[in-house]
């Protein structure tokens, strides 16, 4: 579990954050951000938003990467810190290194790794880097980390719910040992969002100095049978 730390916001943007910011959802007490922006990740400092989702366009040259490491690289399990500025990437996934794409997915990853770092100020972020063929965390939870950074490279996209439409008092011990769908939690079945393949999730939790009980609320996705594996990376505070 990561202590608890204060945030302010960066004194200057990062030209990897510039740009316009762009509306926002309310949906009762929180917020979320949606945006084709990168530089709307920094609205996570908003007191009362707990999640920045950024919608990319994917690339030919990654999505073709990634359909392929998916199908003949076999399994990725990684968890570490990484220094974005003296981290040697292509010591990510070597299985992959000869497929077409492999160098555009990595200069996407440090990119995603130096705009966290810069966002908080941090010299290195804690990486996780893995391929997945189940649900990791299946049932809606909240997570126990002041904010986490989230990217489904591919396979299918991390699910959370509005404020609007849960019962968090159902969360965790609150729902009886019962199965979401059964216990209450979910208010409103129609209201679960999907993050779209590529796009970047930035998400407060529990830790975050002033947002306790206002986690965001969201669940691994069930494999299918034409989606049956996940390439998935967070980034974390250290």
């Amino acid at each position: 579990m990561f202590a608890r730390v204060p945030f302010r916001q960066p004194d200057s943007a990062s030209p990897l954050l510039a740009g316009p910011f762009r509306p926002l959802f309310n949906h009762s007490a929180t917020k979320t951000v949606i945006s084709n922006h990168f530089a709307d990740l920094s609205r996570i400092y908003d007191d009362d938003v707990n999640l920045c989702l950024i919608e990319r366009p994917l690339p030919a040259a990654i999505e073709q990467f990634v359909y392929q490491a998916l199908h003949d690289a076999g399994s990725v399990e990684i968890s570490q810190p990484v220094d974005p500025l003296h981290f040697d990437f292509g010591k990510l996934w070597p299985q992959a290194a000869q497929l077409n794409g492999y160098q555009d997915w990595l200069e996407d990853i440090e990119m995603l790794i130096t705009a966290f770092c810069e966002l908080f100020e941090r010299r290195e972020a804690g990486l996780r880097l893995r391929t997945l063929d189940k649900a990791m965390c299946p049932r809606f939870h909240v997570d126990r980390v002041p904010a986490r950074m989230i990217c489904s490279y591919g396979g299918i996209g991390t699910e959370w719910l509005p404020e609007y439409a849960l019962n968090r008092r159902k969360l965790g011990m609150g729902g009886c040992g019962q199965p979401d769908a059964e216990s209450g939690l979910i208010a409103d079945p129609t209201a679960i969002r999907q993050m779209p393949a590529y796009a970047v999730g930035l998400m407060k939790g529990e830790n975050w100095e002033g947002n306790e009980g206002h986690g965001l609320v969201h669940r691994s996705p069930q494999p299918t049978a034409v989606q049956p594996r996940r390439l998935l990376l967070t980034l974390d505070m250290l």
